[in-house]
């Protein structure tokens, strides 16, 4: 351990690092930062014997990332974290390191040190992914049976805007124009009252509705919309009885829809719904074919794709960059992309 390194626990210098964080990046990142970084606080307490980042070595980060290698922190059981989740981690300790270089509670180098996954293309790719197809069935039948629920508005939302879960969730009655011709929700950055946009205001934008999704988001306003307000005094569009719906909330909705049994759908895993654990209310993410608003993200760029939109148009309609649309969210088949390649040359 250098002399020229200043004591410090490893608790308070990632507080650190996330303080100086707010003051040059989004607090989405912020928030995977600090999330990311408690299994390495953890190794140092429980694993390592560290409660001085003085004392951190390479050999310390290499003996770190075969324990979360290795599913260390890890909730679910698991033989060996994904190489994507690991990459990740690592990124964000490398990132960590180089503050507290910065602060001389390490030498400035070390971060160096940390060892990266390499990670082919596919392993940077999410195989989690909502057949297009499933949609309108999922849609029909919320439609049918419960028209203007909480349920149908999260889904209504996500699939017909594309917009991210905190995006959908962070929605209030005044960013809504339902009246007239051109319905529209406007997506507003609003990180000092708990609903930041994930770019920031580089996030903010309008969106047009369908006169059809405006209804369903009236018709749900005048009906079984809790009247409330959230811990800041805003009124979300969305409501439980707490205030404005929580995230895992919303994921429910998309973990419970996307079950073929749940929409009277033949179970595709030779399953009997009256016997099978994943119909339980805190299970419904453990079904095979259950999936995420992101999965629904993903597959509602897939469909304007096949169905002819420009790129552009859909990285302005969902706030990503083309690159990001086609590496992460346009999940077409090469048959799909082949035909999409076909129309517009015989166009």
């Amino acid at each position: 351990m250098s002399d020229d390194l200043d004591p410090i626990p490893p608790e308070r210098a990632v507080e650190m690092h996330l303080e100086k964080m707010k003051e040059d990046l989004a607090e989405w990142t912020q928030t995977t930062h600090r999330s990311e970084l408690r299994p390495f606080v953890e190794w140092c307490r429980e694993e390592g014997g560290i409660d001085n980042m003085n004392e951190i070595s390479g050999r310390d980060l290499y003996e770190y990332r075969i324990w979360r290698r290795e599913g260390g922190y890890s909730k679910s059981k698991v033989d060996e974290l994904a190489k994507k989740t690991l990459h990740s981690n690592l990124s964000t300790l490398r990132s960590f390191l180089k503050f507290c270089g910065q602060i001389e509670a390490v030498p400035s180098d070390l971060f160096e040190k940390v060892p990266l996954v390499k990670l082919s293309r596919s392993d940077e790719v999410s195989d989690s992914f909502l057949d297009p197809a499933r949609a309108p069935d999922i849609l029909d039948y919320l439609s049918r049976y419960e028209y203007a629920s909480r349920d149908h508005v999260l889904w209504s939302l996500i699939w017909h805007t594309g917009a991210r879960l905190g995006a959908a969730r962070g929605i209030d009655l005044r960013d809504l124009e339902l009246d007239g011709n051109q319905p529209s929700i406007e997506f507003v950055h609003r990180p000092e009252t708990g609903t930041p946009l994930k770019n920031d205001e580089r996030s903010e934008r309008v969106n047009r509705i369908s006169q059809r999704v405006a209804q369903i988001l009236q018709d749900y306003i005048d009906g079984p919309r809790v009247e409330t307000t959230d811990d800041h005094g805003r009124s979300p569009l969305v409501t439980t009885d707490a205030g404005r719906v929580s995230a895992g909330t919303v994921r429910k909705a998309f973990y419970r829809w996307t079950r073929p049994c749940f929409i009277g759908k033949e179970c595709p895993h030779d399953e009997d719904p009256e016997t099978c654990e994943f119909t339980a209310f805190r299970k419904v993410s453990g079904c095979p074919s259950a999936r995420s608003p992101h999965d629904a993200r993903k597959a509602r760029v897939t469909k304007y794709r096949n169905d002819g939109v420009p790129r552009g148009v859909v990285s302005d309609q969902l706030n990503a960059s083309e690159d990001v649309l086609d590496k992460h969210y346009d999940r077409a088949s090469e048959r799909e992309k082949a035909d999409r390649r076909w129309r517009i040359i015989q166009q």
